[in-house]
């Protein structure tokens, strides 16, 4: 980024909008280039309270008379000598018609001089009329070169113990993702924390980090005890999972294999897809970011939802390799394709940009996707190439019924052999997993009532009282189970072995 923002400097492109929240880092970069420069350039910042400020002055210092943004325009205008002009924050004002005129004014004057105007703003908003005049970067986040400065003044200043090389590139790779402030914050917390800095400290630089993602809103750190093995059935899908457990290693690189895209999850509710996404995150040993869709829209100001997207996909990126979790997939891009109408075309740029960025991703996140009604999906999800693989979750079969009663009762009590699985499995045909699980719960419940201990009949007894989604919505079941029999690979073995003696 860096190196693409020095050439289009030299390359005397007059408008550069540059978004990014660390102005100091950003700052620094562009003075870097504006000293390396032939010839060397000034660098002045405008800001709303300060006006324009020549780079490196007092900050207390105030020019009253180019506190707006035409009068800032206007005097940049006005310098011949060449320059670099950072506006910081100009996006509020954008788009009002005298701004936007003043900066189109600005651009047709600069041609031949060596003067530039950066747009520097945490979120992107370009109108219309700017469009075809204005290369947009984003600033990427501090990588491990840059880290590596950051922990080594943090341990000259605090005098801290030299660090082994592993122990330093676990505090550098645990600081992945955060900005070079957040960085030095992180390290400062865990030297507080225990007194001294070493590797041991990683845990603590982890936890500030999840409450950094989590405090966008967006993003969500999510930490799950369960293993893989506490979802009852689906082996066929566990045993994918699992042959890509090392998938994101170095090793797997110089043996050929490409890094995994992602993974569609279809199939009924309550039967397991969230927790076998979850569980995921422990197979592989990866962090896993959930992605709030419905938190991503944001109709207080026009652009902010794609700025909120581009934010929370870049935070994933920074700390690849990661599993990028969105539950319910068919409800946050349910229609993208029509409702462009209703919400000014919102959608229908949020569905284009995690499109995009989901065909030309090159850093490894894992996109793990979970969805229960395949007619509202858009097309372009379904198609050959988006996802590694889509799998079909049906409703347990009486195998997979019999490991999910031996999970949910093992939980709850050390010995179960007094239960009779195959009874129970036969007793809870039609269940989703979900299901099962609530009625041991009512079972224990009317038990714990009667102040004695849940038993085989209390569980009959729940079973007999429920009726399973798949008799209410026996039509939505079927037609889903229509869909995927052509069309996804079914999660559990025995269905997946009658399949291939079909083909």
């Amino acid at each position: 980024m860096k190196e693409e923002l020095n050439i289009l400097i030299q390359a005397q492109y007059p408008l550069i909008y540059l978004v990014t929240s660390e102005e100091e880092r950003a700052e620094q970069s562009i003075f870097t280039i504006a000293q390396a420069s032939k010839p060397q350039r000034r660098v002045f910042v405008w800001t709303v309270t300060h006006g324009i400020v020549e780079y490196g002055q007092p900050r207390n210092v105030t020019q009253h008379n180019t506190v707006s943004p035409e009068a800032a325009i206007e005097w940049i205008i006005r310098q011949r000598e060449p320059g670099i002009f950072i506006l910081k924050d100009l996006h509020p004002f954008i788009d009002a018609p005298a701004t936007t005129r003043s900066l189109r004014d600005a651009i047709a004057s600069f041609k031949g001089t060596q003067k530039n105007i950066i747009l520097m703003s945490p979120m992107q908003q370009v109108p219309i009329e700017l469009e075809k005049e204005v290369v947009v970067l984003d600033f990427s986040l501090p990588d491990m070169g840059e880290l590596n400065k950051v922990l080594t003044n943090h341990l000259d200043r605090n005098r801290g113990r030299r660090l082994t090389t592993e122990a330093r590139e676990k505090l550098l790779r645990a600081a992945l993702g955060l900005t070079k402030d957040e960085a030095e914050k992180v390290y400062r917390k865990a030297q507080v924390t225990t007194g001294r800095l070493t590797e041991d400290e990683v845990d603590i630089v982890l936890s500030e980090k999840k409450q950094l993602i989590r405090r966008n809103g967006i993003l969500e750190y999510i930490e799950e005890d369960e293993t893989i093995d506490a979802v009852g059935g689906l082996e066929e899908l566990k045993k994918w999972l699992k042959q890509r457990s090392n998938a994101f290693t170095e090793r797997a690189r110089e043996y050929g294999l490409p890094q995994p895209k992602g993974m569609l999850i279809l199939g009924v509710p309550g039967c397991g897809k969230s927790l076998i996404a979850k569980t995921t995150s422990r197979l592989w040993g990866l962090p896993l970011l959930r992605l709030d869709m419905g938190r991503v829209y944001d109709g207080s100001m026009v652009g902010r939802s794609e700025a909120n997207l581009r934010n929370a996909l870049k935070t994933a990126e920074s700390i690849s390799p990661a599993i990028l979790f969105i539950d319910e997939l068919d409800k946050s891009f349910a229609g993208s394709a029509g409702s462009g109408d209703s919400d000014g075309g919102t959608s229908s740029r949020i569905f284009g940009s995690f499109l995009t960025w989901m065909q030309e991703k090159k850093s490894p996140v894992f996109v793990m996707a979970t969805a229960n009604r395949v007619e509202r999906l858009p097309g372009e999800f379904l198609r050959k190439g988006r996802f590694d693989e889509i799998f079909f979750v049906d409703l347990p079969t009486p195998e997979e019924r019999q490991d999910i009663f031996t999970i949910h009762l093992s939980k709850r009590r050390g010995d179960i052999s007094r239960f009779d699985l195959g009874q129970l499995s036969k007793m809870s045909d039609g269940f989703s997993g979900a299901e099962i699980e609530q009625a041991i719960v009512a079972a224990m419940y009317e038990a714990f009532a009667q102040d004695r201990e849940f038993t085989q009949l209390d569980i009959i007894a729940a079973l007999k009282a429920t009726l399973p989604l798949s008799r209410t919505m026996q039509e939505q079941v079927t037609a889903l189970r229509d869909w995927a029999r052509q069309r996804a690979r079914p999660a559990a073995a025995s269905v997946a072995e009658y399949q291939r003696m079909e083909f």
